[in-house]
């Protein structure tokens, strides 16, 4: 069924996990934007190119995480691979500043919420574009 010319297409609301999934990757992509903008103002001027080049960094990554969390909303598949691949290298971060509880225990959880939310059987069938009363295959 089509939808006439001047009427918005609406997106069927994604499943509970996938916005879950959406909110904890925006959070994600604001943190990484506010690291890109302190690295800006903790630029020393014997380290010009590093600082500017990590601030840029994480900027894109930040602005790519926010585009993934709106895709994710709209249930757009291909968010879900950079989406992945971003808790994966989280739980690494982790895993690396374990000594520090503070930091390693809220970045573990956020990474593993995030992966469960993302591959539960209706997020995937979602960025499928599969209807949503549709049965799991097998």
């Amino acid at each position: 069924m089509s939808v006439p010319a001047g009427v918005p297409e609406t997106v069927p609301r994604p499943p509970t996990p996938l916005l879950v999934a959406a909110v904890l990757v925006a959070l994600q992509g604001v943190g990484l934007v506010v690291l890109a903008v302190v690295g800006l103002l903790d630029v020393v001027s014997s380290r010009v190119e590093v600082g500017v080049s990590v601030a840029v960094f994480f900027a894109v990554y930040g602005a790519t995480l926010l585009a993934c969390a709106w895709a994710l909303t709209r249930r757009h598949g291909w968010a879900r691979g950079p989406v992945l691949l971003t808790q994966l290298i989280q739980l690494g971060i982790a895993w690396n500043v374990r000594g520090n509880l503070l930091l390693a225990v809220p970045l573990a959880v956020v990474a593993l919420v995030t992966l469960v939310a993302v591959l539960q059987p209706a997020s995937i069938r979602a960025l499928l574009g599969e209807p949503e009363d549709a049965a799991p295959a097998g």
